[in-house]
């Protein structure tokens, strides 16, 4: 064998590797792709409040059902996988909602700077929609409120109604502090009045609310943080004891009588942390 046919094999061989290598990569780049595409959702269901549609959330739930039961699997057996796996749907659905309510909880923070700035707008000379447009593009407001602002300028600056326009930002925001502002500028535009006086004094109240909420959170943080810490101690202790000792659950649910005081714990602890949560949890 000379050491041109020794040559040539090895780059051959050489080539089938890179070719592998170039496949590897291309699949691991589609299913990084994929991935994000998947969790896209939660992603626009946090940044811009936006419901994932049925087609999407059955990709979040299987994508959440086979995470899960793989770490399941390797954490405690096939058994606990699958049952991580069922829950899965609920679970990414959870995820969502919660989301969109952080959301909705930062667009309604921002409700008062966008009555101070529309207001400050509207005492410049500007019209109705004129007010929009520079509160929008000039008052610089941070977060949610500015981006729900500005697409009601630009929806606007196409040619949408004002009344059109102020409705669904009342309906995307969900909060009565945006029905109130937009209640209220729809009332001057029809029966007239200083519009912009009623909005500085709206922008004072919902300031005001919002600091009387925030003392209400910190004076109670600290029960709140006891309740769950308490609700989560009895979970956080079955999951030690399934660490420590692999199968240990599986072996209690195999007897009857041991099973059924870990369903009726179970279901009092599920029931202990829907209380908690509606006595300890502060609206946003």
């Amino acid at each position: 064998m000379t050491a041109a046919v020794l040559l040539a094999a090895g780059a051959a061989a050489a080539g089938v590797l890179g070719a592998w290598e170039a496949l590897q990569s291309v699949d691991a780049a589609a299913a990084a792709r994929g991935a994000r595409l998947t969790v896209r959702p939660l992603v626009l269901a946090g940044r811009s409040g936006r419901e994932p549609t049925p087609p999407e959330r059955l990709r979040l739930a299987i994508l959440g059902a086979l995470s899960l039961f793989a770490g399941g699997w390797l954490v405690a057996g096939p058994v606990v996988g699958l049952l991580a796996a069922v829950l899965a749907p609920w679970g990414t659905a959870v995820v969502a909602r919660w989301r969109r309510a952080r959301w909705r909880g930062r667009l309604a923070d921002g409700a008062a700077a966008v009555a101070r700035a529309l207001a400050d707008a509207l005492a410049a000379g500007h019209s109705i929609r004129g007010a929009i447009s520079e509160a929008a593009h000039a008052a610089g407001i941070p977060g949610p409120a500015g981006r729900e602002l500005r697409a009601a300028a630009g929806a606007l600056a196409l040619g949408e109604r004002t009344e059109v326009v102020l409705r669904e930002l009342a309906r995307r925001a969900a909060d009565p502090a945006y029905d109130t502002i937009v209640a209220a500028i729809l009332l001057q535009r029809d029966a007239g009045g200083d519009l912009a006086a009623l909005l500085r004094a709206t922008a004072g109240a919902l300031e005001q609310g919002a600091r009387a909420r925030a003392d209400a959170r910190a004076a109670t943080a600290q029960a709140r943080f006891t309740a769950w810490l308490v609700a989560a101690l009895p979970l956080a202790a079955l999951g030690l004891a399934e660490l420590a000792s692999p199968g240990y659950l599986l072996d209690l649910l195999g007897e009857p009588i041991p099973a059924l005081l870990v369903g009726g714990a179970l279901a009092l602890e599920v029931l202990a942390i829907v209380l908690v949560r509606r006595v300890a949890v502060l609206p946003a």
